[in-house]
């Protein structure tokens, strides 16, 4: 048996007037998941996650969230979850301490020791006393994430967590995300566009494109289609001739890619190139990139039109 779903979603539609933004969107994140949400910008990522957080309606389907009803029983359902969602704003004026008294208010009183708790795990210790208009961009992230973190929540749903911020923000977020899911056991839905962010960091992706899902399934399985070999040779045109009259290549791509036949090794490609005066200078397995992945699934969505 797997991890009973945290977020489930079934044939899940949202209509905005005539357009439709998400488009019978089946979805299960199982507990313990750093689940990714793919997919350009417009692509429904931020309809889906308004509707688990109840802020949109809608137009059909059905969304639980830890077993409840998001519609029937909206309070219920999100007791135990915590996100940034579309850009949480802040009292500019006020200190990052205050702020997080006052967002925690509106929902029910927090201790002041869980503030302080929340204030260390995020990396804010020592400036929670300095207003907000003073944070970089980096800080105003973790004071988001501080402030999601304020329910103890079991699932943290972020929406575009680096959004905005520079190269060291970005290792920043990516960080605590990790130690987050590693210390608190949280199960954590992520969405982006930054392909890099998912690929070190989430087990199980979805993607989605036009309010459509056309891709679910490990980070793993992205990296078990067709495995490419890229070779360095002192006439690739005619290595690849050579390689394909004998039988030992199926395709060829990109001026230094190859792809062997089934049973083929590296050391018989070799040895052939070498017998035909052909010199080697490097042969090694590709490891396809999730950006490679998610490309030439874009590229086989247009095709398909």
């Amino acid at each position: 048996m797997g991890a009973k779903p945290v977020i489930q979603l079934k044939h899940l539609s949202k209509k905005f007037g005539p357009r439709l933004a998400v488009d019978d969107l089946t979805l299960d994140v199982p507990a313990g998941e750093i689940y990714g949400l793919l997919g350009h910008n417009g692509a429904g990522k931020s309809t889906a996650i308004g509707m688990m957080l109840g802020q949109v309606w809608p137009t059909s389907g059905e969304v639980r969230i830890c077993g409840h009803d998001v519609t029937a029983h909206r309070r219920v359902a999100l007791q135990r979850v915590g996100a940034i969602f579309e850009g949480p704003a802040f009292y500019d004026y006020l200190s990052g301490g205050r702020n997080l008294e006052i967002l925690s208010s509106y929902t029910a009183p927090t201790p002041r020791q869980r503030i302080q708790e929340v204030i260390e795990w995020v990396g804010l210790k020592g400036r929670e006393d300095s207003k907000v208009r003073t944070y970089s961009h980096g800080m105003r992230a973790r004071l988001a994430l501080a402030q999601a973190l304020l329910p103890q929540p079991e699932l943290l749903i972020l929406d575009e967590p680096s959004d905005g911020l520079d190269p060291e923000g970005i290792h920043e977020m990516r960080q605590t995300i990790l130690r987050l899911h590693r210390d608190l056991g949280l199960t954590i839905l992520l969405s982006s566009h930054f392909l890099n962010e998912v690929e070190q960091l989430c087990t199980r992706i979805a993607v989605l494109n036009q309010g459509r899902k056309v891709f679910e399934g490990s980070l793993a399985s992205t990296k078990q289609r067709k495995a490419w070999t890229r070779l360095k040779a002192g006439d690739f045109p005619l290595a690849v001739k050579e390689l394909r009259q004998a039988q030992l290549i199926t395709q060829e791509r990109d001026g230094h890619l190859i792809s062997l036949s089934a049973g083929v090794g590296t050391d018989q490609i070799v040895r052939l190139l070498v017998e035909r005066g052909i010199p080697v200078y490097e042969i090694a397995p590709v490891e396809e990139a999730l950006e490679d992945f998610y490309l030439s699934l874009m590229n086989g969505q247009r095709e398909a039109k």
